[in-house]
């Protein structure tokens, strides 16, 4: 039995970020579509996860990409509409028991164009 894994999301002015929270993750994969998320995996035991999220408005597919760590798989997906702010990651307004605001990352947007930059260029190295 597949179950979704914890998922943390945040906004910012081009991109919006998902983070799946599942530790020593295989089978990785990520299906980004202009208006929906897909990702499974599998943890260390062999748990199934599974998620699946009609995003809340277009992104561009084409730049948008993930990054895996020992603790998480990142996905950030570029905006169509850039600098509009999402109030929800999520088309419908329901909130999934999974999905959790990353308050840590969640800033106000004033100036954070050259942090948001910086960070990416990061990711894109990895």
């Amino acid at each position: 039995p597949r179950q979704p894994a914890k998922t943390l999301w945040y906004d910012r002015p081009r991109y919006v970020y998902l983070e799946f929270c599942v530790e020593d993750s295989t089978d990785v994969k990520v299906v980004i579509e202009d208006h929906r998320l897909v990702f499974s995996c599998k943890n260390a035991d062999g748990v199934e996860f599974y998620n699946e999220i009609n995003l809340y408005a277009r992104v561009n597919s084409k730049d948008s990409r993930e990054k895996r760590s020992d603790r998480s798989i990142t996905c950030f997906m570029r905006k169509w509409k850039e600098k509009v702010a999402w109030p929800r990651i999520t088309k419908e307004n329901i909130k999934p028991a999974w999905l959790s605001v990353d308050f840590d990352n969640w800033r106000d947007w004033e100036g954070d164009e050259e942090v948001e930059r910086a960070m990416v260029e990061q990711y894109a190295e990895v």
